[in-house]
Order: C-alpha cells, then sequence, then structure tokens
C-alpha cells in the first residue's frame, strides 16, 4: 500500500514537472478558466434597440453595446462570442440567418423571439392612432396567434439550436410588460388598452416558457425586473413613443442592465 502511493505520487509530479517544462498545464489551466462559448441569438430586444450605442458594423440590425448579451459578455469573458440577434427578427430569420455560429462547442445561448410574429409593433401602432375597440381586437388576435400558432414556430426554432449546438445551455428571455396600470400618465392610450397589452404580453411569456421547458431550456422571465419600471411608472426602462420609431416601445439601457441582464445572468 504504502509503495503504491509512493509511486503515485512520484507518478504525479513528473507527470507535473513534463507539463510544466512544455506549458501543457498552463494551456489547459486556460482552457478550464475560459467561459464558454456564447452565442445570443433573437429580436430587438436582445440586440439591444433602445438603448443606444449600437455598432455600426451590424447595420439595421442594431447590436447594441449596452444590450445584456454584450454586457454578459464583457463581464464573464467567454472562450468565444457571438452576437446575432437583429432588430425586427422573427423566428424564420433566426432559422434562416443567426444559427450560423451554433456548433458542438458552443455552450451557452441566449434569445428573446416571438413579439415579432405576433406583430405587436404593429398592434402598438394600432392602439396609438386607432380607437380603443380596435386596439382590443388587435390585441386579442394577437393572443389567439400566440396561442394557436406560435408554439409550432418556437418548436422549430428550439429544435434546430438543439440539433446545431446539443451540448449548449440554451436560456428564452421573455418580454416586460409595457404599462403601469393607474400610474403618472394623463395623456395617450386609455387604461382599458395598456391593460389588454400588458395582458398580451403575459400570454406571450406563458406560451414562450411552456415551449422553452418542452425543451428542457431555461426561461428568464423579467416581469419582476421591469415592475415599478414600466411605462407610466415615472422611472421607466421602457420607450414610450421615440425618434426613431423603431426604438419606441423598447428597453432603455438602463431596461437592459437593470431588466434583462440580472435574469439573464442568474439563468445562465
Amino acid at each position: 500500500m504504502k509503495l503504491s502511493r509512493l509511486t503515485a505520487t512520484m507518478g504525479a509530479f513528473v507527470v507535473g514537472a513534463v507539463l510544466a517544462l512544455t506549458g501543457a498545464g498552463s494551456a489547459q489551466a486556460t482552457e478550464n478558466s475560459a467561459g464558454p462559448a456564447y452565442v445570443a441569438l433573437g429580436d430587438s430586444y436582445s440586440s439591444g434597440v433602445g438603448a443606444g450605442s449600437y455598432d455600426g458594423a451590424s447595420g439595421n440590425c442594431k447590436r447594441s453595446t449596452k444590450a445584456y448579451p454584450a454586457l454578459w459578455a464583457a463581464s464573464h469573458a467567454p472562450s468565444s462570442f457571438n452576437f446575432t440577434a437583429c432588430s425586427g427578427a422573427k423566428t424564420g430569420d433566426v432559422l434562416n440567418n443567426q444559427l450560423g455560429p451554433l456548433n458542438s462547442g458552443t455552450g451557452l445561448v441566449s434569445i428573446s423571439i416571438g413579439g415579432n410574429d405576433a406583430g405587436f409593433a404593429d398592434i402598438m401602432m394600432t392602439c396609438v392612432l386607432q380607437s380603443e375597440s380596435t386596439c382590443i381586437n388587435a390585441v386579442n388576435s394577437a393572443k389567439n396567434f400566440v396561442q394557436n400558432t406560435l408554439p409550432g414556430k418556437l418548436d422549430q426554432v428550439y429544435n434546430a439550436i438543439s440539433a446545431k449546438a446539443p451540448s449548449a445551455h440554451v436560456v428564452v428571455l421573455g418580454y416586460p410588460r409595457f404599462y403601469k396600470l393607474s400610474g403618472s400618465c394623463v395623456v395617450g392610450l386609455s387604461e382599458a388598452e395598456r391593460a389588454a397589452i400588458n395582458g398580451g404580453a403575459d400570454v406571450l411569456n406563458s406560451v414562450t416558457a411552456k415551449r422553452a421547458a418542452d425543451h428542457g431550456f431555461s426561461f428568464g422571465d423579467v416581469t419582476a425586473t421591469f415592475t415599478g419600471h414600466e411605462i407610466c411608472s415615472g422611472s421607466a426602462w421602457l420607450n414610450s413613443v421615440t425618434i426613431p420609431i423603431d426604438e419606441s416601445y423598447h428597453p432603455t439601457a438602463a431596461g437592459q442592465s437593470g431588466g434583462y441582464l440580472p435574469v439573464f445572468s442568474s439563468a445562465a
């Protein structure tokens, strides 16, 4: 027993010395200390529209250095970081344009998707410009789409992610409620319209969370972190109507860092 222990100890010493001399030990330590290879997919809520500080090379995708994927990558030093989320993206855009960086070595994936499929940008325009009943009908139509059609579209995206990156931990991010009800706003949408829009976000989150869970993915619910920071709260982390118009109803830089980043960090 003692001889075996002595032999094992000497063997370990020799191996350690060889690794130190060749530099292999240092290389392995560096590899082990690196974060996971991270790919950030999705729509404008992941690209960072509304937060400013856009990467000019991203063009109309408007990828922001203040978006939660870029903030997480800056503080966690992943072994690689590919940021393909794009403003206006629908599920089909993710499938066709964003999955290229995924591979068997990908360790972490984030994604927010589904809001554009449901037409929420058009709904907000309808609600701002048209009648209360037209607004609420548009929200109800979107909820029907989310409950009956969107699940299949999400399944296609999630299946493709799993096929290309089978070892990745996937975090699906949801969407905040837009409005604080009985809040500080004295003009604009009616309270009934605001409540309907919030209800639409809740349905979208519920359906997305269920599909994520069924695929073994984590779901990051940002409802709680944005509570108290909705439009009409007096301390909003969401833009209301803005110029340029495409930044309307998107998280500000504070919304990305205070609303999305903590939820993603916890789930990741």
